[in-house]
């Protein structure tokens, strides 16, 4: 792990109308670690995330990624957006998805070339979907799901991977598949950002935290900041309960 801050945000403020939903965060992510992104609902956790994606306007502050602006650096960010937010009914096959990976915005109507192929392939066998290749998105278990999109990431061949609650509605050997791929990403030098809810798999899965609430309540090693003060003001003193 290298010291590269592969995010940096500063003042950073969202407001939504009249609602402020960030209000003057500021932290930086240092390359090659899993980072959790952890709050309560509306504490604006999926906000953060589209802020560095420039998919909210920003009110005022900044936000640097790979110490330049998005428009520089797309290729090099995997986004992978809440399940309930996709339209699972969409007709497209499993192997079509995970294609969109190797799609390039600068040549959309490019055909696929052979290496493309081969890419998609290796990142079907990463994800244990090789045999659902040929099938329907709407027809695979929500662990399935959740792993397409996480092959077509993986097709993408990104460096940061941003994730928005990837284990909601997924059975717990979809999660841990899933996870046992990120720590591998992760050991590759990629760097991981997750928005995630269960506090007992804290410890397990980051290196790093950002704690929530409007505010930046902490930012830091996990080690140093996930403690019971912390959390009560993240969670507004109602502590869901955890180990």
């Amino acid at each position: 792990m290298n010291n590269e801050n592969i995010i940096s945000i500063k003042n950073l403020s969202v407001s939504y109308g009249e609602k402020n939903v960030l209000e003057n965060i500021t932290f930086d992510i240092p390359a090659g670690i899993m980072c959790g992104i952890v709050g309560m609902n509306g504490s604006g956790k999926t906000t953060l995330l589209k802020s560095i994606l420039q998919l909210v306007k920003i009110k005022s502050g900044e936000v640097k990624i790979f110490d330049t602006d998005l428009k520089n650096v797309r290729q090099k960010i995997a986004y992978i957006p809440q399940r309930a937010s996709i339209d699972w009914d969409f007709p497209a096959m499993v192997a079509e998805v995970v294609m969109m990976g190797r799609i390039n915005p600068k040549n959309l109507f490019s055909r696929p070339q052979k290496e493309d192929k081969e890419i998609v392939q290796k990142s079907l066998e990463q994800v244990g979907l090789t045999n659902f290749a040929h099938r329907q998105i709407s027809e695979l278990s929500g662990g399935q799901q959740q792993r397409t999109f996480l092959a077509r990431a993986l097709a993408q061949q990104a460096e940061l991977y941003l994730f928005d609650e990837p284990f909601a509605g997924i059975d717990r050997a979809s999660e841990d598949a899933i996870v046992l791929i990120l720590k591998e990403l992760q050991k590759q030098g990629n760097t991981i950002i997750i928005i995630h809810h269960d506090l007992n798999s804290i410890k397990e899965y980051f290196n790093e935290l950002i704690l929530l609430n409007k505010i930046l309540v902490a930012a830091g090693k996990t080690e140093e900041i996930f403690n019971k003060e912390n959390l009560e003001i993240t969670y507004n003193g109602r502590l869901p309960m955890f180990l």
